[in-house]
């Protein structure tokens, strides 16, 4: 697996690869912007070029962006939904001009509208996204989420049947979370729920479907439907998970992103021990 973490990108985008070298990243996701306001300044001819030459010089690839927890693809709002669809146009802008080739998002919550309806109104808006950003290279990356409040994504079934639904399928891929796939109810502790778990995944979505992991341990237990994250081998899951997972060839081209809480030596603790299994 193509190891790193999510950084900052305190100052500008373009000191973003410098810090994930520091850490000891192969690979990076940043937030294109701050994920908790709407708008921000557009990048700069200097943020862009910086970030590039950056990148270039610390050999760190591929670059994952995720957007604004802001954003909400089935929105009830209709003031809202044009505010998420809109931000998230401007997300696939930004990766566009760092050529950055996904943009993770947690697909939406339906907010008591109901799965069915918040999962068709998920691929509207992206059918909207789309014909709104021909030709665009970014791959939008649909995250497996933990099941929390009223938000989709947290059965394989929800995300294939969003992916089905929009009609640029090959604009979108899945992203998977290994805490948010535990506390959904995936038993990813054990070898027979690993295995069982991956025969799954590959029976609803398909295995070249998956472009990304996010690697978490979990605060909270199996089927908790609570998404709190955790240091690699101190939660509920364990070590054994990311042990078979640095060891399965089927994923050992794709980037694994830590999103594990502390600051930078805690991220470069992490990455050590992942590299050590």
């Amino acid at each position: 697996m193509i190891l790193g973490a999510h950084v900052s990108i305190a100052g500008g985008v373009q000191n973003a690869p410098a810090r994930g070298q520091e850490i000891g990243c192969d690979a990076i996701q940043i937030f294109s912007k701050n994920q908790t306001q709407w708008k921000a300044k557009p990048f700069t001819e200097e943020n862009i070029k910086g970030f590039k030459s950056n990148l270039k010089e610390s050999r760190i690839s591929p670059v994952v962006i995720h957007d604004s927890y802001l954003i909400n693809l089935c929105a009830t709002d209709p003031v809202k939904l044009k505010m998420s669809i809109d931000a998230f146009i401007d997300e696939l802008q930004r990766a566009e001009a760092l050529d950055a080739p996904y943009v993770v998002t947690h697909p939406g919550s339906h907010l008591n509208k109901g799965e069915e309806w918040g999962i068709a109104k998920i691929a509207e808006s992206l059918d909207e996204v789309h014909e709104r950003t021909p030709g665009f290279k970014v791959m939008t990356l649909l995250e497996t989420t933990a099941g929390q409040g009223t938000n989709l994504g947290y059965q394989f079934e929800q995300i294939a049947a969003m992916r089905e639904k929009v009609r640029a399928k090959e604009r979108i891929g899945v992203c998977v979370d290994t805490c948010h796939m535990f506390a959904a109810g995936y038993d990813l502790a054990n070898k027979t729920g690993y295995d069982a778990t991956w025969k799954r995944f590959a029976d609803v979505i398909g295995l070249g479907n998956l472009k990304a992991f996010h690697l978490n341990d979990s605060k909270k237990p199996l089927g908790s439907r609570v998404d709190r994250h955790e240091n690699i081998g101190e939660g509920h899951i364990g070590i054994d998970l990311f042990k078979w997972l640095m060891n399965d060839d089927r994923f050992s081209k794709l980037p694994g992103l830590l999103e594990t809480p502390g600051e930078m030596e805690d991220f470069k603790r992490n990455l050590e021990l992942l590299r050590s299994l």
